[in-house]
């Protein structure tokens, strides 16, 4: 048949674009990669970042300005009455012409000054440097902290002296204070380098113990506790870069791989005003020895810090004196298998108790610790997991905590009496059956209540408490919900799969909206697996649950399973059964699930099971893939550890043991050792500029592959990190990777 040239052009234009920008729909109901993933549809709207002031009577807020910027507004709690505290146009420079950008804001205590962070620059995984502007509140004077010389993006964790008039931070890792009146600097360490690093941390302390602000002020404001952390004896591993310039260069990340040296961690006091600096004496050797979390006494003569062996199964609390140097413990918490990090350590009684969290009884519960660590007390006694601490009223003496003991997939807020006694109270109505997050007023009169469920977008509302009645809406996602709304879908169904043995796991189901259940359909199933995250929730689920939804609106069914190991409020023991075993109980969990699946539902074509994950869920899908080929016959892997060994020390230690006493296991768990038994078809795709986990792991499985003469697939990402999102278009890409590759092959 003949063509004109211009039908010619327009023929070789369509036959060379994209599968998906062919198949993109204007249909509102159906979705595609182009409403997902390029032009943002379905991105939710937020509230804050909010500050409770004046114990929850009032509190304030960052607002797009009606003359461009952002103000911050004031709102009483009880009536919704608005105030501008801070204009847009207070908020710029002398000599500028634009308002500051507001990425994060704090007040003084005594709300005379607030402290502005702006111009962020990013490190490792978040924006932690930047410049720091303090506004006075009554002169409208703004001045840049750092001083002439400083340079931009280099401040890190500013905070307000408690007295209001020195503001305290890290420069190119050492510390400094800086008197609001004279301007006046003084630094307080002079020892910083990449290698000695004060007040902030390396890369695996920030990953894994997750702590970025490594000072804190005394409570009477006359000293700071920093963390300093030498990392001399690190190795580097480096990256590399092929696409920046004409040649490559390298990228050096201190990275203490397993069974390496760590870097040696100690803690320091010292005078706000400068002068030397005492060490606390913290007994063994600091380099197989970490010091997670700290915190000062009431009376300012002391710190707390958690003091943790190399295999992370021992928590010393111990208390230093900040004048001698003098550690002693004074409480041990220990677990057979490994202890997670107390984050919700709080005073109480004046500084003559303080919270704790621990697992010691099976479940994690909260137990009030006496100053000196000779008496505790239980305060949620009962078969169930607190999930997190929300807030202390001692007023009127109840603990405020999130927790969900009848349903692992869900969160609600619950309050139990500081003394212990009486049944936990659920406050979250059962109206709200999914995910409850709360941020809660000092006084403990409101709350900042998020709500989402899977399928549902988050909305945030004020609520009152205890009784929580709705007083205001303030971010309801309405356009976002109506949206989803419209969109061609069956809810989300979650089961649970009993795999024998007196064990049931946590599933979820998304079926296509034309299901039919007398037909056979692929099913894909979305897997993590390891102790940091769960996938089996009952929330929103973002861009995930939209691609997901995508899938089953052209046919194919999604799933997830919560083997155990996995975070789930189910007791320590479903959580830590997999010690010394991470990547083999939990496939075998996986793959025994998937096998229930196929026996219970007739719907589901057994020789189309596909499964897919990212980082922990990449590494468990190539356990699944090369441990049960019998199971899965597709599998897309999303930056795998796959070899236990080059992961870092911390997460992998804490999880399995010290290698040197369990080689075998590392072994054993890692997807490398069974390469040999890959028959299904396997997509591998990586970040070169992976700083997490190295393209290293993908490398060496490549040519185990090659060894084994295994065909699969790889797609590689210069210089992307863990996230794969760097560079334009990237996060499309990734998704259309996926997608293209799943129908081709399943």
């Amino acid at each position: 048949m003949q063509r004109t040239k211009q039908s010619l052009i327009l023929y070789l234009l369509l036959t060379c674009l994209p599968f998906s920008l062919l198949a993109q729909s204007t249909d509102p109901s159906m979705l595609d990669l182009n409403r997902i993933f390029t032009q943002y549809e379905f991105y939710p709207d937020y509230f804050g970042p909010a500050r409770w002031i004046d114990e929850g009577d009032g509190y304030t807020t960052v607002e797009r300005s009606e003359n461009g910027g952002e103000d911050i507004v004031r709102y009483e709690t009880k009536t919704g009455a608005k105030e501008i505290l801070i204009a847009a146009t207070d908020l710029i420079p002398e000599g500028a012409q634009q308002p500051l950008s507001i990425a994060n804001y704090d007040w003084s205590d005594d709300k005379s000054k607030l402290l502005i962070f702006t111009n962020t620059a990013r490190v490792w995984r978040d924006n932690t440097k930047g410049d720091y502007w303090v506004l006075d509140v009554a002169s409208k004077k703004l001045q840049k902290l750092g001083g002439p010389t400083a340079k931009p993006s280099t401040l890190m964790f500013a905070k307000f002296a408690p007295q209001s008039d020195r503001v305290a931070y890290v420069r190119e890792h050492n510390i400094f204070v800086e008197d609001l009146q004279s301007a006046k600097i003084t630094q307080l360490t002079f020892d910083g380098t990449v290698d000695i690093i004060n007040g902030t941390f390396d890369w695996v302390y920030e990953e894994e113990f997750q702590i970025q602000d490594g000072f804190r002020w005394s409570p009477d404001g006359k000293s700071i506790a920093f963390w300093q952390l030498d990392a001399t004896d690190i190795k580097d591993f480096l990256m590399i870069n092929n696409t920046d310039s004409i040649y490559s260069y390298t990228i050096p990340v201190q990275y203490p791989k397993v069974g390496q040296d760590n870097s040696a961690c100690k803690i320091g006091a010292v005078s706000a005003a400068g002068g030397d600096i005492v060490w606390m004496d913290v007994p063994g050797d600091p380099k197989n020895n970490y010091i997670p979390r700290m915190m000062w006494t009431t009376g300012s003569d002391a710190v707390l810090i958690q003091h943790m062996n190399r295999k992370q199964n021992t928590n010393d609390i111990m208390r230093c004196d900040v004048k001698s140097g003098e550690a002693k413990t004074i409480y041990t918490d220990k677990d057979a298998a490994w202890l997670d990090v107390v984050n919700d350590w709080k005073w109480m009684n004046e500084g003559k108790n303080f919270t704790w969290v621990s697992e010691k009884d099976g479940w994690k519960h909260v137990y009030l610790i006496s100053a000196d660590g000779k008496t505790e007390q239980l305060i949620t006694p009962g078969d169930f997991d607190i999930i997190s601490i929300v807030n202390i009223d001692e007023k009127k003496g109840y603990l405020y905590y999130i927790a969900s003991p009848e349903n692992a997939t869900q969160r609600y807020l619950f309050r139990s009496k500081l003394t212990g006694k009486g049944s936990p109270e659920k406050l979250t109505p059962e109206s709200l059956a999914g995910t409850n997050g709360y941020n809660i007023s000092p006084n403990s009169k409101w709350a900042f209540h998020s709500y989402s469920a899977a399928g549902t977008p988050s909305e945030t509302n004020l609520v009152s408490l205890p009784k929580h009645e709705t007083e205001r809406v303030l971010v309801a996602n309405k356009e976002l919900k109506e949206k989803v709304a419209a969109l061609k879908k069956t809810p989300i169904e979650f089961f649970k799969v009993d795999i024998g043995d007196g064990v049931e796991l946590d599933a979820y189901m998304m079926k296509p909206y034309n299901f039919d259940p007398n037909k056979k359909y692929p099913v894909l199933f979305h897997v993590y697996g390891e102790p940091w995250n769960q996938t089996v929730v009952d929330s929103w689920g973002g861009m995930t649950y939209l691609w997901h939804l995508m899938l089953t609106q052209q046919g194919y069914i999604v799933m997830s399973i919560d083997n155990r190991g996995t975070p789930a409020p189910r007791g320590r023991d479903w959580r830590k059964i997999v010690y010394g075993q991470i990547g083999i109980l939990a496939s075998a969990d996986q793959a025994n699930g998937v096998k229930k699946i196929i026996e219970k539902y007739d719907f589901v074509d057994a020789d189309r099971i596909g499964i897919w994950g990212w980082s922990g869920g990449g590494s468990m899908t190539l356990n699944a893939m090369f441990r049960y080929p019998e199971v899965y016959k597709m599998g897309m892997s999303v930056a795998p550890v796959t070899l236990q060994f080059l992961y870092d020390n911390v997460y992998q230690e804490r999880y399995m043991g010290l290698p040197w006493e369990n080689k075998e296991g590392y072994i054993k768990g890692s997807p490398i050792t069974y390469a040999k038994n890959l028959e299904g078809k396997l997509l591998i795709m990586h970040g070169t500029g992976d700083d997490n986990v190295h393209y290293q792991n993908t490398e060496m499985l490549i040519n185990e592959l090659v060894r084994q003469n295994k065909i699969f697939s790889l797609m590689s990402y210069p210089n992307r990190s863990h996230g794969i999102y760097e560079g334009q278009n990237t996060s499309r890409h990734v998704r259309e990777m996926l997608t293209w590759y799943l129908k081709n092959n399943l």
